[in-house]
């Protein structure tokens, strides 16, 4: 859990960026709308339109890559640049070898199943952006003080991560090679089983659909429903004109749910998070909160809101997703139908509702009502009750300088303040790794057993936490720079 809530944080930087694609692209759809529909763009307005989507495409199309330098250099130790770099040698490498024109060539038989196909076409995804960066990050934290012979010292420390990065990203592609096609024809086999539950196997693709967006193989599902992969293309049908008289199945239904969620249910639950902030981070989560809820609103970007807390609290976005399959049920039981070429925002809810097989398209707003209400209540809830670290309420270093702002060490010798307390959490050879915050040492050890928490103290501290069973912090003051720094040296 430590680990996802660090990449969780490690992941806001690039996420702050987020919102920004989703306003210029549905500003950019309402003023230019054949961007969107088709057609021709004439005239200054429209091709204003056509500017303000492609500059937000820029960003939305390129998502795992800003994910791959954030996580790069958000989970690296100093946050070192040198990280973001190999997390970028490693993304470079992935998608080269796992990208569609290298494995067809190499494995031919690949070309002869679309579905293999399409797994290899959708490679570039947020998942292998995430790997990417948390193979550079940690390379950097393993390797950046690693010392080469003579000959090879011009590539020592530093020098030497972007290389290994590189080969570990070799060996994770070779596995990738064979394990991505069979996850993703997976889906698309449980896709077909769905197909044949009608409104209950909608719901069924909502959930799945929004628990999959982390690894990229939500895909696998959208090309099953959405497109033509085995004969049902809700959206090319929807958007084609066409009605569910003319198709097998009731047309509009795998997109329909996602309207009230995404327009609606986003802003509720981003309102729940935003009061559940403490108070004295509540305008920093306004910030990140209230941007990404207009852009889910308006043009149904949804990736702003959603990575700003799926790996802080992984339990609450299992809710998030269960939610959207409900909603889509429920959807589907009233006769609300709308369609996207784009997403469940007000710009394709406007332009959808024109076309033949529109329906309802009142109840989006009784729907909307409801989903932002149970959004709201539902995350409202389980934040405070659980204690969930969403976005306003993580424990970081102000949390712990406000705490032990009066903590003084008793030993202005930093070294054998350094020595003693190693000496307590039971020497070197315990200690797994050492970080500090504002106010304390922040270390995971393998045995709490042999940590002798008297002599911490004795050795000049302030006091000591365990706050997980391989966590252990100790309070040192606004000195703990220092005493880190010999710390350091030791291990």
């Amino acid at each position: 859990m430590k680990f996802l809530q660090k990449l969780g944080k490690a992941l806001m930087l690039p996420v702050a960026v987020l919102p920004l694609c989703g306003l210029l692209m549905g500003i950019g759809y309402m003023l230019c709308p054949a961007t969107m529909q088709g057609g021709d763009i004439t005239g200054a307005k429209m091709l204003f339109g056509l500017f303000l989507v492609k500059a937000g495409a820029a960003l939305i199309d390129h998502i795992a890559l800003l994910f791959v330098i954030g996580v790069g250099v958000g989970m690296a130790d100093d946050h070192d640049g040198t990280g973001g770099l190999a997390a970028l040698v490693s993304w470079l490498i992935m998608t080269t070898l796992l990208g569609t024109g290298f494995v067809t060539t190499i494995m031919p038989s690949i070309a002869e199943s679309t579905v293999k196909t399409i797994a290899f076409d959708k490679i570039e995804n947020p998942f292998i952006g995430i790997i990417a960066g948390i193979i550079g990050a940690m390379c950097y934290n393993k390797f950046k003080n690693t010392k080469l012979p003579d000959w090879l010292a011009f590539f020592s420390g530093k020098r030497s991560v972007a290389i290994i990065a590189g080969f570990i990203s070799i060996l994770v592609s070779v596995v990738l090679l064979f394990v991505w096609p069979i996850l993703f024809s997976g889906l698309v086999a449980l896709g077909q089983g769905i197909a044949k539950m009608g409104i209950v196997g909608a719901g069924i693709y909502a959930f799945l659909n929004r628990l999959l967006i982390p690894t990229g193989l939500h895909h696998a599902l959208n090309n099953v429903f959405w497109f033509d992969t085995i004969g049902l293309g809700d959206l090319t049908n929807f958007w084609a004109g066409k009605t569910s008289a003319d198709v097998s199945w009731d047309l509009g239904i795998y997109m329909s749910g996602f309207f009230p969620c995404m327009m609606f249910g986003v802003p509720g639950a981003a309102l729940a998070m935003i009061r559940r902030a403490k108070t004295g981070k509540r305008k920093l989560a306004i910030g990140i909160l209230s941007s990404a809820a207009i852009c889910a609103f308006v043009c149904g970007v949804t990736e702003p809101f959603e990575f700003s807390f799926m790996f802080l609290a992984p339990g609450l976005y299992l809710v998030y997703a269960l939610l959207y399959g409900i909603f889509t049920i429920i959807t589907g039981l009233v006769g609300f139908r709308a369609g996207f070429s784009f997403s469940g925002g007000a710009t394709d809810a406007v332009f959808s509702a024109s076309l033949p097989a529109a329906n309802n398209t009142w109840m989006l707003i009784p729907l909307g009502i409801a989903a932002f209400v149970v959004f709201y209540l539902v995350f409202y809830y389980v934040i405070g009750a659980f204690d969930l670290k969403t976005p306003g309420r993580e424990d970081d270093e102000e949390d712990y300088a406000e705490i032990d702002k009066d903590a003084k060490l008793s030993n202005s010798n930093y070294a054998v303040v350094a020595e003693k307390v190693l000496e307590a959490l039971g020497g070197k050879d315990n200690i797994t790794s050492a970080d500090y915050c504002a106010t304390r040492l922040r270390l995971e050890v393998k045995d709490q057993e042999v940590i002798n928490e008297k002599a911490v103290k004795a050795a000049g501290a302030a006091g000591m936490i365990r706050p997980g069973k391989t966590s252990v912090q100790v309070v040192i003051g606004t000195q703990v720079q220092f005493v880190y720094d010999e710390l350091k040296k030791l291990l």
